[in-house]
């Protein structure tokens, strides 16, 4: 049995974010990292197993565009989103929307659908294949373009060609 370096990468960074994770939940307690130590095996166990780890390339500039969108789009949605709290007479106008995703699948999707269930205003419901079900607070607003907005963001950093819809 061979072991690859994405392989052992993989064990030691999810192994890491799952520790601080464990530490910052137990306000770093030197006593509970007896369960910790199995309960964190056990989760990085089950990740390998459910998504297991691939050569993946990052691109620098792309990850430092992504984090720059991401943080306007939040900056905005949470706008938006108090807007809508402090002026409840405009009135909500929630929806569902069924778009096709051009991303190929993968950890892509994934990342994808992810960030947008962090967006304010946003909620990943579903994806099935290349199709996202998304539940927006304003079925008005231009929805498929802001994910196509998103899914350019994350193909660049994540060095993916879009597939055509």
């Amino acid at each position: 049995m061979t072991i690859s370096f994405t392989a052992v990468r993989a064990f030691l960074w999810r192994s890491a974010l799952l520790a601080a994770l464990w530490w910052a939940l137990t306000d770093g307690r030197a006593d509970s990292w007896g369960v910790g130590s199995v309960s964190i095996l056990a989760a990085v166990s089950l990740s390998l197993r459910l998504l297991p780890p691939v050569p993946t390339y990052v691109s620098r500039i792309g990850l430092l565009r992504f984090v720059a969108f991401f943080f306007d789009q939040s900056l905005r949605g949470g706008i938006q989103v108090a807007w809508f709290a402090l002026r409840p007479r405009m009135g909500l106008r929630p929806g569902i929307h069924e778009i096709p995703l051009r991303l190929p699948e993968g950890i892509g999707r994934v990342l994808l659908t992810n960030t947008l269930s962090l967006l304010p205003g946003t909620l990943s419901v579903g994806l099935e294949g290349n199709r996202l079900c998304l539940h927006v607070l304003d079925a008005a607003a231009p929805t498929e373009a802001e994910v196509r907005r998103a899914e350019i963001r994350v193909a660049h950093m994540l060095g993916l060609k879009l597939e055509e819809t």
